[in-house]
């Protein structure tokens, strides 16, 4: 058995939107304006965005988009750093890995 769907509130539904296809190539299947949409991953996951006043979310929590090797996660990282995002260089950890505050106020963790 495996998870295939998680729904996230977020602050601004487009920008996030738009954050999780940009970096981690999801593809929207539906939405509604900036109060909902549908994602998916090449796997078949779906992840949906809903809009809420209030995003609190624990300060340990975050999704995390596994990468292949090293390489890509440099590479995310860079990009996210030229596009004005505020990333650290990626560590070596539980994996090698960093994380990066997305639009909506969710915390994503990229690794390998």
């Amino acid at each position: 058995m495996k998870i295939k769907h998680l729904n996230l509130t977020v602050t601004n539904v487009s920008t996030a939107r738009t954050f999780l296809e940009t970096y981690f190539g999801m593809t929207c299947g539906g939405s509604r304006g900036n109060s909902f949409a549908a994602l998916f991953d090449d796997d078949g996951f779906v992840l949906t965005l809903m809009k809420g006043e209030e995003v609190r979310y624990p300060k340990t929590f975050h999704i995390g988009f596994p990468q292949e090797n090293e390489e890509q996660v440099n590479a995310i990282n860079q990009r996210l750093k030229e596009d004005g995002f505020d990333v650290k260089p990626p560590q070596q950890a539980h994996g090698y890995t960093f994380y990066v505050e997305a639009p909506g106020g969710f915390t994503v963790e990229v690794l390998c």
